[in-house]
C-alpha cells in the first residue's frame, strides 16, 4: 500500500459515496457500492478499503488526487491493474456487503479527467 499524507487519505475518502441516514463520516460506499468505514482504512476486514488509481500505475497513473478513489480493500485487489474495465467482486444489499462478480467500467465523466490529466498516455488515447 502506498504511503499517503492524512490530507490526502481525507481528501480521497471524499470521494465516497454519502449515503442518507449514516453518517459519513464513518461510512460510505465506494464506486461498486460496497460499504466501507473511515476507520477500516487500510485493513483487510468487512469495510476495509484502500486507495485505488483508477489508471493504475503501471499504467502511468500517478498519485494525483483526480487519479484516485476509494475502493473496498477487496474490489481493489480484485482490480489491480485492470483499466478501464475491471471486476468488481463486493457490492452491498441493504446494510450489508455481500459478494458479487460484476464487470465495472471507469464512467466517462472520469476517463475525461484522466484524458486531461494525462494527455500523452496511450492506454487513453484509444478509449
Amino acid at each position: 500500500m502506498a504511503n499517503f499524507s492524512d490530507d490526502k487519505i481525507k481528501a480521497v475518502w471524499e470521494k465516497a459515496q454519502v449515503v442518507e441516514g449514516y453518517d459519513s463520516t464513518k461510512y460510505r460506499k465506494d464506486v461498486c457500492g460496497a460499504w466501507i468505514a473511515w476507520a477500516d482504512y487500510g485493513k483487510k476486514t468487512l469495510y476495509g478499503w484502500a486507495i485505488d488509481h483508477c489508471l493504475p500505475l503501471a499504467k502511468g497513473g500517478t498519485d494525483h488526487l483526480d487519479n484516485l478513489r476509494p475502493m473496498h480493500t477487496e474490489n481493489n485487489q480484485s482490480k489491480a491493474d485492470e483499466f478501464p474495465s475491471y471486476t468488481a467482486i463486493i457490492t452491498s444489499e441493504g446494510n450489508k456487503n455481500k459478494t458479487i462478480s460484476e464487470r465495472k467500467t471507469v464512467n466517462n465523466e472520469v476517463l475525461e479527467k484522466l484524458k486531461q490529466l494525462y494527455p500523452n498516455n496511450p492506454y487513453l488515447r484509444n478509449i
